[in-house]
């Protein structure tokens, strides 16, 4: 069954690694890029969120320290536009890390939906001061060095590190999933009154978890300034990009690995498609709306486990019926030529 496993996980990220040499129109190709990024982010997100329970709404913070990190440090250090810039991309994400630190070891000393109100809070400090500092450029934003590759092949660097980022925040999850401190961050989930009775050190394990999640979300926007070329405060330091990659981790799956994979293929790839193909761009929120709607009704944990529980309850009927069949014959079953209760 592992092996099985393992084998559908090669199948998909085969197919995503194909996307860019089978579709290579660039708007396309475009929709490729920003959906890989949302695809590592909220992966990263459901790594502490979705494993602890504590549901985290300011990784915008994040995102938006690693795009400005790409931005200050290329303008700066007057490094030259082209693939020299993708070494900045795992800075960014360092630095989200050690902001992570702070904010992890303030936010997290209280309960679940006071920590959600903090990381709102905490949010909206660091738009603000990105909109009001100088050294950010304030609301004109910052220009990164122009990238002078091909307009056909522009977005295929982009988003095979993008892919790279997905498949390393994944098999980070999957490894946290299955290691010891994963099962400290689902026993605080579950009940954190009981974790910490059984000692594990609750604080530790989920200012650690906070500050690992933050390090591919702060990457993931130092590839996103990258590829767009210029940020402002208001689309890196955006509250929509926290509902989004919280709404893609719940319609595919809280907690599982390949829900918040999924989810953020269903969401960012239709959203992106239907704001370029449609000049209504708020039209992609109708859709989501009715979307969210069917899943909250007759799939309320999620997409992966709707599906999974109903493989496994019919695998469960199928051995079931093989049970039945294999079983021996009952005592009290005549058998043909001598009848119930003895011969006569």
């Amino acid at each position: 069954m592992l092996q099985k496993k393992n084998l559908w996980w090669l199948v998909a990220f085969g197919a995503l690694g194909l996307f860019p040499v089978l579709v290579t129109n660039p708007t396309y190709t475009t929709i490729g890029v920003f959906t890989i990024i949302f695809m590592a982010c909220a992966t990263s997100w459901n790594m502490f969120s979705g494993y602890s329970g504590y549901i985290a709404l300011g990784s915008a913070v994040f995102y938006g320290s690693g795009a400005y990190t790409m931005a200050l440090l290329s303008i700066h250090l007057h490094m030259a536009a082209g693939s020299e810039l993708f070494a900045l991309v795992p800075v960014g994400g360092l630095v989200a890390m050690v902001m992570a630190v702070p904010i992890g070891w303030i936010a997290l000393r209280v309960r679940r939906h006071t920590f959600v109100v903090i990381t709102i809070a905490v949010f909206f400090i660091f738009q603000l001061s990105a909109i009001n500092f100088g050294f950010t450029g304030g609301t004109s934003g910052l220009n990164l060095p122009f990238i002078t590759w091909g307009f056909q092949n522009y977005n295929t660097p982009f988003y095979y590190v993008g892919l790279g980022l997905t498949i390393f925040v994944t098999l980070v999850s999957a490894l946290v999933r299955r290691s010891r401190f994963g099962l400290q961050l689902l026993a605080i989930r579950d009940d954190e009154d009981r974790a910490m009775g059984l000692g594990v050190k609750v604080t530790a394990v989920k200012i650690t978890g906070f500050t690992m999640s933050a390090f591919t979300v702060g990457a993931a926007g130092a590839l996103y300034a990258m590829f767009v070329g210029q940020i402002y405060p208001q689309f890196v330091f955006d509250p929509m990009f926290d509902v989004s990659i919280a709404l893609m981790a719940f319609l595919g799956g809280l907690g599982t690995l390949s829900g918040p994979l999924l989810g953020a293929l269903i969401l960012e790839a239709s959203q992106q498609y239907l704001t370029v193909t449609y000049s209504n761009g708020s039209l992609y929120l109708i859709l989501f709306g009715a979307l969210f709607l069917v899943v909250i009704i007759f799939m309320p944990q999620g997409i992966v486990t709707f599906i999974r529980d109903r493989v496994s309850r019919r695998a469960e009927r199928e051995r079931a019926a093989v049970a039945a069949n294999d079983a021996p014959p009952s005592p009290t079953t005549p058998v043909e030529g001598v009848a119930v209760g003895g011969t006569h």
